[in-house]
């Protein structure tokens, strides 16, 4: 490995070090998504008919950068991103209340002083006119005229069970009230938000709340779409596409480790990672893998478990006894 920013002897240097890019902002540009056909077939009609865009498929396959790949596309500002945790409720998806902070105040102040909202709620106030919504606009809020929005509700199978089932109503009408106010807004039909959801399949979703959604199940891209996607995200210090050779040892690699038996199998954003480390790391050498000296030092970029250590050392052929 050339220059090693980290080592085994503790040293100092004399200026700030200057990292490299992160691999998660160099490898997620919108403009570089791309979908597999079922995928555009799915969105396409999603759109025609106005529904939420269920999305699964393995961890890494690209469900969230959809959302930011459909936004870029349709000409639309970054996705309002809502995050679905285990104690969510469906309140949160539009707006949340600090009712401590209100009471602590003594009653001071309206209810909106404290309310945030969050990614669906903002969402269809960004589809109103201002002038018709300002009564609920909160301090700061910038409203800069009635717009579309693509909004990504996250992981939504890591919610509480009740979770799509106490947010049917609102995600098909596009609807919301907020209690504390006791008013209500609806996002108009021309404006209406471009609603993406996915699941990593951890639990099986209520049938009314798949009844109101498009689905898709992103499959893991075959051997001649992977290349494809690593030519699109990948690229050498030049800027010129990665040659075959290392291309070509990378899937073999990965292939290899696809088909151990793993806990946890690499994703193609694993790939990505493991690829551009090699790269960073023997930025002169046109294929990295030329040696099997380089596969050692960055397979924590593809193996995410202790267990899975033995496996994946077996699996390249690697010395068991370095897998401790």
């Amino acid at each position: 490995m050339q220059n090693p920013y980290f080592s085994r002897k503790s040293r100092r240097t004399e200026q700030p070090t200057q990292l490299p890019r992160s691999i998660q902002l160099q490898a997620s540009s919108p403009s570089d998504y791309l979908p597999d056909q079922g995928l555009v077939d799915a969105v396409n009609t999603a759109l025609l008919l106005g529904q939420p865009l269920l999305l699964t498929g393995e961890p890494g396959t690209g469900k969230t950068q959809l959302a930011s790949a459909l936004a870029y596309q349709l000409g639309y500002q970054a996705p309002l991103r809502f995050e679905a945790k285990s104690n969510s409720l469906a309140r949160d998806l539009f707006y949340t209340y600090d009712a401590v902070g209100h009471f602590q105040a003594q009653g001071k102040g309206s209810a909106l002083e404290f309310i945030q909202y969050s990614a669906l709620g903002r969402a269809i106030l960004l589809a109103n006119p201002p002038e018709n919504v300002k009564h609920l606009l909160t301090p700061g809020f910038e409203h800069p005229g009635a717009s579309r929005s693509v909004v990504l509700i996250d992981e939504v199978d890591k919610a509480p069970r009740d979770f799509p089932n106490d947010v049917l109503v609102e995600i098909e009408e596009l609807f919301f009230r907020i209690q504390e106010m006791g008013v209500g807004v609806r996002a108009p039909d021309t404006m209406r938000p471009v609603v993406v959801i996915t699941s990593n399949s951890e639990r099986d979703l209520p049938d009314a709340f798949l009844r109101r959604c498009v689905f898709y199940d992103i499959p893991f891209p075959k051997s001649e779409e992977l290349k494809l996607i690593l030519a699109s995200r990948l690229k050498t210090p030049e800027g010129k596409a990665e040659a075959p050779t290392f291309v070509g040892d990378a899937l073999g690699y990965f292939d290899k480790l696809r088909k151990a038996n793993l806990r946890k199998k690499p994703a193609t954003a694993e790939l990505i990672a493991w690829m551009a480390a090699l790269r960073r790391a023997y930025p002169e050498q046109e294929n990295p893998l030329s040696s099997r000296t380089a596969l050692r030092p960055h397979l924590g970029a593809l193996i995410k478990s202790k267990a899975d250590l033995p496996v994946a050392f077996q699996a390249l052929g690697l010395p068991l006894d370095e897998a401790q």
